[in-house]
């Protein structure tokens, strides 16, 4: 008998939806069709949505060295608990951050004791180890990841014009892409240190530092030399329309570019940030209305290609400080992506259910080159997340599986709950609790 079949879901591919039922053999979908025989174990998802399982492209579990903010144990949960089957981890906060081989190594060995979901790797673009990125591409990186600004982290230095141009060239003979926090360094260090030495260091004042203009200068920057390095470029968490619009310029101009943004940019302002303070601190930091508004235009007109949390935690004592510039920059979010899809999205402004698909698991398999992922298709790892559309919910402290339970989404209501997750056909996540049988799996290009 077939091991698994999920019985009567709505199911979500990127071309339409159907209801079908899905057979599932050694991990894998082995059919699917309208009714399908028996099997050893049947969900009921009648009435239910099933969409591919989501793949975070942008997270930070900083592990090894720094689990104390959050790991890959509690990351992975937080993610399989909304609808996560695979994450990339940056290469950074980690310590050592991947910039090398045996920092790789590392992070790797740990990363397969401790999730429960499948995972790549970053590697990382820093001053002086372009000579690692050739090792790097060997042991499997999904690409690489290179500041066009201040990390936040000494040991992970920003990239200036030679290291970035020079990094990208190497990454286009590796064959791989290479992401960018695309943010002008200069302009932001100018205007953060006249806003210090004018003693105005609250929340208004840190938005002042970080305007629009100086994401858009250095997405510009960036796709000049990722033309004429002939590199593919990854802009990440993009928080404007501005910036969006600045790489729909570089792709016309044959630029091999694609585009990120993330829930929070999409579902907070920069009024939400005067709200809530230090738990909805990013950089690039919330936009106004305006901003956020076009950048919905560009997610619905199919212009954004993927949305990734950019889950980036920290421990509750950096997020307080008597000047917001020294407060720690990071949301946590790795459980809140769908739900900002699917009820700002799908139900709010008619966002298709294909382009949920698409945006957060088949766009990614296919930019980072991931086989049998990314997708409800006969031969596919079978990494499903069973939703039911019309449930709504609240976020709440005690329903988040992080490792510290700050994040600016508590107190929301989302309108689409996650179910059930399955991993390779084994069920992970379910009714709100961790099930997971299974270890994670290292994924390669």
């Amino acid at each position: 008998m077939t091991d698994l079949v999920v019985r009567g879901g709505t199911i979500v591919t990127t071309e339409n939806t159907a209801t079908a039922d899905i057979a599932i053999e050694d991990g894998r979908i082995s059919a699917i069709a309208p009714e399908l025989p028996g099997a050893a174990q049947e969900i009921d998802a009648r009435g239910l949505t099933v969409l591919p399982g989501l793949i975070d492209i942008h997270v930070h579990f900083n592990e090894p060295g720094r689990t104390e903010w959050e790991g890959a144990a509690t990351g992975s949960r937080a993610l399989a608990a909304g609808g996560g089957t695979l994450f990339f981890d940056m290469p950074l906060n980690s310590s050592p951050c991947t910039v090398g081989p045996a920092e790789f190594d590392l992070k790797r060995a740990a990363l397969e004791r401790s999730s429960i979901i499948d995972f790549a790797l970053w590697g990382g673009i820093v001053p002086g180890n372009c000579g690692e990125l050739a090792a790097l591409a060997e042991r499997g990186v999904i690409g690489f990841k290179a500041f066009m600004a201040d990390s936040g982290l000494a040991e992970f230095p920003r990239s200036d014009d030679l290291t970035l141009y020079e990094g990208m060239r190497e990454a286009a003979r590796l064959g791989l892409p290479v992401a960018v926090h695309a943010e002008c360094e200069e302009l932001i260090q100018s205007l953060t240190v006249r806003a210090i030495a004018a003693r105005r260091t609250g929340v208004r004042d840190f938005l002042e530092s970080r305007p629009v203009l100086a994401e858009v200068a250095a997405i510009q920057r960036a796709a000049l030399l990722a033309s004429d390095a002939g590199a593919q470029l990854h802009i990440v968490h993009i928080s404007s329309g501005r910036g969006v619009a600045e790489a729909c310029e570089a792709r016309a101009r044959g630029v091999d570019i694609s585009i990120e943004t993330c829930p929070h940019y999409l579902f907070f302002t920069e009024e939400d940030l005067e709200r809530i303070g230090a738990a909805a601190k990013c950089a690039p930091p919330l936009r106004d209305q305006h901003e956020q508004e076009e950048l919905w235009s560009a997610v619905l007109r199919g212009v954004v290609n993927g949305v990734a949390s950019d889950h980036s935690p920290s421990p509750p004592e950096m997020k307080i400080d008597a000047s917001f510039f020294r407060v720690w920059g990071g949301i946590a979010g790795a459980e809140s992506t769908l739900g900002v899809l699917l009820t700002a999205g799908h139900h709010e402004r008619g966002l298709p259910l294909t382009r949920v698909a698409d945006l957060t698991a088949s766009w990614p398999a296919r930019r980072f080159r991931l086989s049998h992922k990314g997708g409800i298709v006969v031969g596919n790892h079978a990494d499903l997340t069973v939703i039911d559309l019309s449930a709504k919910y609240t976020v709440q402290e005690s329903s988040l599986f992080q490792r510290h339970r700050m994040s600016p989404y508590i107190g929301s209501t989302f309108r689409g709950l996650v179910r059930q997750t399955l991993l390779h056909g084994q069920t992970i996540f379910v009714d709100g609790k961790i099930v997971a049988s299974n270890a994670g799996r290292f994924v390669r290009p």
